[in-house]
């Protein structure tokens, strides 16, 4: 996991490098310092001088002015450096999930949940940030700092500094039974975020529904059981991380205790100067301040290890789908054959959600499919541009098997209209060209001439250069599906595949499309999935299917002779009863 994460440190190394040593220098310099301020004491106030030897005081005084100054210095440049360092840290770590995510394939996208993305993206990576920075800073300026004190009481009173070995010891075993404690329950919290996240992502991208159903009470509610998760659970680590404060005061206090009535037995009996023993306070101090220091780290160190973990999970994930070593840039058409193809979304399914498909599509012919809910149209075609890859059997395209082909000139020749269409912020010909960023505005214009987007295009304020709101709540469901087939056109692909996406339109307009289609897309290979069977009744050819089964496959009117299920749905759909008339086109 930490090398892992550390890999995305990268150009920010030298900043690494540099906060820890600047911390260092602090410690070094404020290690000094007491030292100074014993000497002004026992030399320069208790000196033979019954008034004090002032020049030396003050020498003495300049001398730790200037240390104090260049503590200050180290202390903010080790600050600075450490907010570059973790700040880009933390920059090139969202960058990384971000780029790993738009490599995983669909089947590596279903093992993480969209909250769960977006809780490591947010959440995660501001706690690893966090500790980061701390353990630049802290976790090297109190470890050292502790260490230095310590050195310098033994080097001052071996009997005093046991008080303060004695006391860390004690204290580090206490600190690392509380950690183990709360540990569990900071792991379980950042999967509470997660169901957290869900239900507001939910709820937002829901809002209308919730609103016309008049549920927002219930949402409310859901959130509140949410919200209940977490607060429960972080009750549970703060009862095992508060101990860590009474354990710190009883430490400290009993220290300074101990230190207090030996330090004055032993300069009663001259073994210690005053001074002396000023000086062992104030590094009592400073040791004691650090160990709190450390016990908050050991905190930030618990609370990150959760979500280090959850972020190493992300950037460790293999995308199922690779590139070949030599793959083919090339592709010839737009043919496309399956051959005995299975599929299953889980390797381990007992039933397959394709079985033995065996297709074989001419470049450039028009097919449709039809088939109920869950009978895995989009499955199918989610196999020609390998969102997924074939359990058993090949799909080919071009005559070239898909996983032969670089995924990315695969993608390119093959365009996809989605069932839920998504349009992003920004103008209507922003959108159009993310099919083809080099689109010229004549190229945008006749694409939705094709798709039937012009006319209302042309009714706004705007025209072409009308901003989109967030999802495009600012135009219709059928307006945004014609913009989505726009885009999509404006590939020039070798396929292009209509995944319902002329659902929200109606019949006259889907009629012009698909008459459009025929015309101004000739030489793509189209797939049209559909629930109305006007949508595909004039393709070249359809494909029926029936629980992942290819149940059926030809034109229109071989259906409607040799299959029972595309003659129930044209006859459910038209009001046609068995006298069908073929010379009227499927007019009773």
């Amino acid at each position: 996991m930490i090398r892992t994460l550390s890999k995305y440190i990268k150009e920010y190394k030298k900043a690494t490098f540099l906060t820890p040593m600047f911390m260092v220098l602090e410690v070094i310099f404020e290690t000094v310092i007491p030292i100074f301020m014993g000497w002004i004491i026992q030399y320069g106030i208790k000196g033979n001088n019954e008034t004090g030897d002032m020049p030396y005081i003050l020498k003495m005084g300049g001398i730790m002015f200037v240390l104090v100054i260049l503590a200050f210095v180290s202390g903010v440049m080790g600050a600075v450096f450490g907010s570059i360092s973790s700040c880009g840290f933390a920059k090139n770590l969202r960058k990384g999930m971000y780029e790993r995510i738009q490599a995983f394939s669909f089947s590596n996208i279903d093992k993480f949940s969209t909250s769960g993305l977006i809780t490591r993206l947010t959440t995660d990576v501001t706690n690893v940030q966090n500790a980061f920075q701390m353990i630049l800073r802290m976790a090297f300026r109190a470890p050292v700092s502790m260490i230095f004190a310590l050195v310098m009481t033994y080097v001052i009173c071996p009997e005093v500094a046991n008080i303060y070995l004695v006391a860390v010891i004690l204290l580090s075993i206490a600190l690392a039974l509380i950690m183990l404690a709360a540990k569990k329950y900071f792991t379980q919290v950042f999967e509470k975020y997660d169901e957290l996240n869900e239900t507001v992502e939910e709820n937002v991208n829901a809002i209308r529904v919730v609103k016309a159903f008049v549920r927002e009470d219930y949402e409310s509610n859901e959130l509140k059981i949410a919200a209940g998760k977490i607060y429960k659970m972080f009750v549970k680590a703060e009862n095992a991380v508060i101990l860590n404060a009474p354990v710190m005061q009883i430490t400290i206090f009993s220290t300074m205790l101990l230190i207090a009535w030996f330090g004055a037995h032993l300069v009663v009996s001259s073994r210690l100067d005053e001074s002396q023993l000023i000086v062992l306070f104030t590094y009592s101090m400073n040791i004691l301040g650090n160990l709190m220091m450390v016990s908050f780290i050991f905190v930030m160190i618990t609370l990150s290890q959760a979500s280090a973990k959850r972020i190493a999970e992300v950037l460790s994930e293999d995308s199922d789908l690779k590139n070949p070593e030599n793959p083919i840039r090339e592709i010839k058409d737009g043919s496309v054959e399956f051959k005995d193809v299975s599929f299953s979304y889980k390797k381990d399914s007992a039933k397959p959600v394709l079985s033995h498909i065996n297709l074989s599509i001419k470049s450039g012919e028009t097919i449709g499919i039809i088939g109920g809910t869950g009978s895995a149209k989009s499955s199918l075609v989610n196999l020609i541009n390998r969102l997924y890859d074939v359990n058993e059997g090949s799909v080919l395209v071009g005559g070239v098997d898909v996983r032969e082909y670089d995924m990315t000139s695969l993608r390119e020749s093959v365009s996809v209209v989605l069932q839920k269409n998504v349009l992003f912020s920004g103008t209507i010909l922003d959108n159009l060209r993310w099919g083809n960023m080099g689109a010229t505005e004549e190229e945008c214009i006749r694409a939705c001439k094709t798709a039937c987007a012009h006319d209302f295009i042309m009714s706004f304020p705007d025209g072409y250069n009308t901003k989109l709101e967030q999802g495009a709540t600012n135009v219709s469901g059928g307006q945004k599906q014609r913009l989505c087939i726009a885009r999509a056109l404006l590939k020039k692909p070798k396929i292009i595949i209509f995944d319902d996406s002329t659902s929200a339109v109606d019949t006259a307009t889907d009629a012009k499309i698909r008459a459009a289609l025929k015309s101004d897309a000739k030489d793509m290979t189209k797939f049209i999935i559909a629930q109305r069977i006007s949508s595909v009744m004039d393709a070249d050819r359809i494909i029926v299917m029936e629980d992942g089964e290819v149940n059926g496959f030809g034109t229109h009117e071989e259906l409607l002779q040799n299959n029972m299920i595309y003659k129930e749905v044209y006859e459910s759909q038209t009001g046609a009863n068995a006298d069908f008339d073929e010379a009227k086109g499927g007019e009773a």
